[in-house]
């Protein structure tokens, strides 16, 4: 077995009860170098403990800074997908079988409540498994005092990480702050909630299979398409929860559920698309069926829409009947005369040769050119969109409107578009 060790208290009694119990294993120990000497005190620390239980001892540092810049990921998902990489390399190259992790309740108990309220759904409340695959977590059943009183009582020394008394990173948050203010209320919090995650982790198992059933029952796979009775569906219950199990795994978020729901009843022809896939009212069947590639970045609006979502963004639609007396400086919004404008709208990613007018501009300027005057890196130009009234570009999204569809002195009716955020 591989153990990963920081030098804390509660790998250490890993280790501790490891060797007690005769195991054989190895340590391995990731110093991410964001506590200076501190990080080096620990890495000291391990070493000793490899040589006190006579174990093979694995050490690697990291730039972890510089890999989360480069991956655009927080130092807290760049430290885990550093660690659990490296950890997976040592177990293949020393054909080893286990990877032992010294999670323990208060752990399983904080990532619950943090899962809770990011909204991970029933996944997410029966919290850290006891074994994944082949990482095994031994300590979950124990608080986190209670391993503490045994590395005491066998006389045991560790490192405390400093950061850890942080509450500025979400976990240590929950520990010092949410908890604690919880146990105020209800003492019995941490007892009551461990003995609730086994049944938590049952739920989720029964759901798992009355899914699966409801799936057998709807879904026929005909070539790269899956055929869905309208019908048969709509006698599902709960409705919502079994066309968002179908949908996600077609690149469709929750948020598209009601969109689904409401081509049970509507005309042939109405679709709805992901980024992958697109959700097809035809007769009495959904039909959900691959993009094409050159249409797979492609979003159709159409008149009666009031949004539509898009690369983690979500457009609002608005008509207004007057003429605005002000405008937003906020590139995230644009207002156009609906006069000229014909739907449906096409959002999609620019390409080279798309040209349009610029605001104020007489002439039209290939968007190449355009993305050169505004100074774009290479970054920036792959995440331009733009959108598309009767294959004329009226706006590049966050950036700028064709002067073509400005709006002017005698505008009697506009097209008002807002960018946010899908959490908004």
């Amino acid at each position: 077995m591989l153990l990963a060790v920081s030098g804390g208290v509660d790998s250490t009694v890993l280790c501790q009860l490891c060797h007690e119990a005769g195991f054989s294993f190895s340590i391995a120990h990731c110093n991410f170098g964001l506590r200076g000497e501190e990080s080096i005190r620990d890495e000291v620390f391990v070493s000793t403990l490899a040589e006190k239980y006579k174990v093979p001892l694995y050490l690697n540092r990291f730039n972890t800074k510089d890999f989360a810049e480069a991956h655009k990921l927080s130092i807290q998902e760049a430290a885990r997908k550093l660690r659990y990489d490296w950890f997976e390399d040592i177990l293949k190259k020393n054909d080893l079988n286990y990877l032992l992790t010294a999670h323990h309740l208060d752990d399983n108990i904080e990532t619950i409540l943090m899962n809770f309220f990011k909204g991970t759904g029933i996944s997410g409340l029966r919290g850290i498994l006891p074994k994944s695959g082949n990482i095994i977590r031994p300590l979950l059943f124990e608080k986190r005092e209670e391993i503490e009183s045994y590395a005491i009582e066998k006389n045991l020394s560790w490192v405390n990480d400093s950061s850890n008394d942080e509450s500025k990173y979400t976990r240590n948050y929950f520990r010092h702050q949410i908890i604690p203010s919880i146990e105020k209320v209800f003492p019995e919090a941490i007892t009551n909630m461990a003995q609730n995650i086994p049944r938590f982790m049952e739920t989720e198992i029964l759901y798992r299979q009355a899914v699966a059933i409801h799936k057998r029952n709807l879904l026929q796979l005909k070539g790269a398409e899956v055929h869905i009775p309208v019908l048969k569906l709509l006698k599902s219950n709960p409705l919502s929860t079994i066309v968002f199990e179908i949908i996600k795994e077609y690149g469709f978020s929750g948020r598209q559920v009601n969109e689904v729901i409401r081509l049970l009843n509507s005309e042939t022809g109405k679709y709805i698309q992901s980024v992958s896939h697109r959700i097809l009212r035809n007769r009495k069947w959904l039909i959900i069926s691959p993009l094409k590639t050159e249409n797979a970045q492609m979003i159709i609006i159409e008149k009666d829409q009031t949004e539509v979502f898009y690369d983690d963004q979500k457009m609002l639609i608005h008509f207004q009947e007057e003429r605005p007396i002000s405008f937003s400086n906020d590139n995230k919004e644009a207002v156009l005369d609906f006069k000229d404008i014909q739907f449906p709208l096409i959002i999609r990613k620019w390409k080279p040769g798309d040209y349009f007018y610029p605001l104020g501009m007489p002439k039209k300027k290939k968007l190449s050119r355009f993305f050169i005057d505004l100074k774009l890196s290479k970054g920036g130009k792959e995440h331009v969109w733009v959108l598309e009234s009767n294959k004329r570009i009226i706006w590049v999204i966050g950036l700028r409107i064709d002067d073509r569809f400005k709006v002017t002195s005698s505008t009697k009716k506009t097209l008002r578009l807002q960018l946010r955020d899908v959490s908004q």
